[in-house]
């Protein structure tokens, strides 16, 4: 379960597809979108 904040619900919310993607500076981060709204979310750090 990985978990980022949705700007729209203004609450933590569990990523709905979350895909790994690697930043410009090689951290690893998630992306997904928001299981209430389907705003997109972002996790830095995995």
């Amino acid at each position: 379960m990985v978990t980022a904040y949705c700007v729209k619900c203004k609450k933590k919310v569990e990523i709905k597809n979350p895909q790994k993607v690697t930043l410009k500076n090689k951290k690893p981060a998630t992306k997904g979108t928001c299981p209430d709204c389907g705003t997109k979310v972002f996790r830095i750090g995995g």
